[in-house]
């Protein structure tokens, strides 16, 4: 075995000789170099190198997988923990307020004047309801510096029944109103003259007192989801003790649908009303009226984000059923907003006219001292030209500015009726101590500003002021028209059981046809009529409330606190300083 090992080793060294041999004679250009070693060769990592193929892995060994077993100990571990429920946070809500559905007020003051009111209502289970209120005030009278019986009273009565549901809702009232007052301006030039003792005399024979009567009846009803929207009735009578009447009946359908994505709407009017006076101021003979007015109102609504436009128009004929002119007009009907400035900046504008129905009814509601000898005729409002801006100065505070050019036709105004030195009307408010209307066309230019701040919710400020310029056509003067107005308004809530709010008005001058008696005995007084001013007033009210609980409250209410003897009308001042205490009570059934 040695002997074979070696001869292998001797004959591998013979071969490898005689090769080096060969490859030494095929090349005799290579030179001899001498290699200097400096360092031996050292391995690095980065000298390694993968091996790319992938061995064989065909072993039974290698392919054969033991099955493995799982086996999960479980027992159970006892533990005394017990995780804490979650608790929200506590946020003190206030308590709201308990709504009662009825109330009953009332009040005594000086002057002896006593305020009552008594509301009371009831929701039946079928979603009908019931409702009614009746309310008076009325004073003794006692105007410093006048001679005549100065009381009034006031007494309404007010019931009705409606039915509210999501498809359809429905109500119709009944009602009942008595107003008394007395024509107590008289002019102290006309008894002047007479002794103390006629004086009482003639003043004591003087029948001032005038009582008007209203009794109406009407109803509304509205349908959702309907071409047709509402529709409002009403019935109005009116009268007073001196044989005047007038009959008034108003309907107003209204109609809305969808054209195109933009909503149309169309209202329509009839409006009758006639009445009759027995005289006329002279006693000339009876005063009868009549006017039956037709209105149609289309108008469409087109919305484009911030900007708002109503294009529309309003067409009337008047028939004069009793006297009179018949007429056709047609008024303008647009109005327009953008939000220049979202909420905080609101640009608005429009045109728009009316045809005003005047009533008997009406006049005497804005003066109680008017002659039951009226001409009642109808107002052609041409058109209210208007421009303004309202919006948010800051998160409390409002405003509105607004200018408005309105130009009337037929405007009504209230002037001063001169003495009857003729004495053809024997009744006793033909002593210069009422009121008649005149008409006059008459152009308007106003501007009003309003602010309104709410500081909290329990501290609220209202301011507004009116700026009116009148332009008469006939008249001297825009009659008992102020040309200034202002006024303000205060409610504060100190804690939740007091209270108090207060209101000033200031009302500027107005002008007033006076009738310069001069003579010194009755009944024939010769008179020279001019133009006086009547004096501009201030007048502030207030009042202040605890409430003792839920359901009543007591309150103390101040009017004219600045004890100013002011006129509203020629002749008529009005009660000093009043007082009024009284007690609100709350209830159910």
């Amino acid at each position: 075995m040695k002997k074979r090992n070696l001869y292998i080793v001797l004959t591998f060294a013979i071969g490898l000789g005689c090769q080096n041999s060969t490859a030494q004679k095929q090349d005799e250009t290579i030179g001899s170099e001498v290699v200097n070693v400096v360092k031996p060769y050292t391995p690095t990592i980065s000298d390694a190198f993968k091996v790319k193929e992938t061995p064989s892995t065909d072993d039974d060994e290698t392919t054969k997988r033991e099955p493995i077993q799982y086996t999960i100990f479980s027992f159970p571990v006892a533990s005394t923990f017990t995780p804490a429920k979650g608790k929200a946070a506590g946020v003190e809500q206030e308590q709201k307020p308990r709504l009662f559905s009825n109330y009953a007020t009332l009040a005594a003051g000086n002057y002896g004047n006593i305020n009552g009111a008594l509301f009371v209502t009831h929701t039946f289970a079928n979603s009908d309801y019931f409702g009614a209120a009746l309310n008076h005030f009325s004073s003794q009278g006692g105007i410093k510096n006048v001679r005549l019986e100065d009381d009034f009273s006031n007494t309404g009565l007010d019931l009705t029944y409606g039915s509210k549901s999501n498809k359809i809702g429905w109500n119709v009232d009944l009602g009942y109103q008595r107003q008394a007052y007395n024509w107590y301006g008289l002019d102290t030039d006309i008894y002047s003259g007479l002794s103390p003792v006629d004086q009482d005399l003639f003043l004591s024979d003087l029948n001032i007192k005038q009582i008007y009567q209203t009794i109406y009846a009407g109803g509304r009803i509205a349908v959702n989801e309907s071409f047709f929207k509402e529709a409002q009735l009403r019935f109005t009578h009116f009268s007073d003790q001196f044989s005047s009447a007038e009959n008034r009946f108003l309907a107003k359908p209204s109609f809305e649908f969808n054209l195109m994505e933009e909503k149309v709407k169309l209202a329509m009017e009839l409006d009758y009303v006639g009445g009759t006076f027995a005289t006329d101021y002279f006693n000339l003979g009876a005063l009868n009226y009549g006017y039956f007015n037709t209105g149609v109102q289309p108008s469409i609504q087109i919305r484009r984000d911030d900007f708002t436009v109503n294009l529309g128009a309003a067409f009337f004929y008047s028939s004069a059923t009793q006297g009179g002119e018949s007429k056709f007009f047609v008024y303008p009907k647009i109005t327009a907003s953008y939000k220049v400035v979202g909420d905080i900046m609101v640009a608005y504008a429009g045109a728009e006219g009316n045809l005003k129905q005047n009533t008997y009814r009406d006049f005497v509601q804005e003066n109680f001292f008017v002659s039951p000898t009226l001409i009642v005729a109808p107002t052609d409002q041409k058109f209210d030209i208007y421009f303004g801006l309202k919006g948010k100065l800051a998160n409390a505070i409002g405003y509105n500015v607004r200018a408005s050019y309105l130009a009337e036709a037929n405007k009504a105004l209230f002037k001063a009726n001169p003495f009857d030195t003729a004495n053809t009307n024997t009744n006793d408010y033909v002593l210069a101590n009422s009121f008649g209307v005149v008409y006059d066309k008459v152009n308007t230019l106003s501007v009003y500003g309003e602010l309104k701040a709410d500081f909290s919710k329990n501290v609220q400020l209202g301011v507004n002021a009116t700026f009116n310029n009148y332009n008469c056509s006939q008249q001297q003067e825009p009659w008992n028209l102020p040309t200034l107005q202002l006024a303000s308004t205060l409610a504060v809530v100190f804690t939740p059981k007091w209270d108090m709010g207060a209101s000033l008005f200031f009302v500027g001058e107005r002008k007033e046809l006076y009738y310069n008696y001069n003579s010194t005995a009755l009944p024939v007084i010769p008179y020279t009529p001019e133009t006086v001013t009547l004096k501009s007033y201030l007048d502030l009210n207030a009042h202040v409330g605890y409430k003792h609980n839920e359901r009543l409250t007591f309150f103390l209410r101040g009017n004219n606190l600045l004890n100013q003897n002011y006129q509203r009308w020629m002749n008529y001042p009005v009660q000093g300083i009043q007082f009024l205490l009284g007690a609100n009570f709350k209830f159910d059934f």
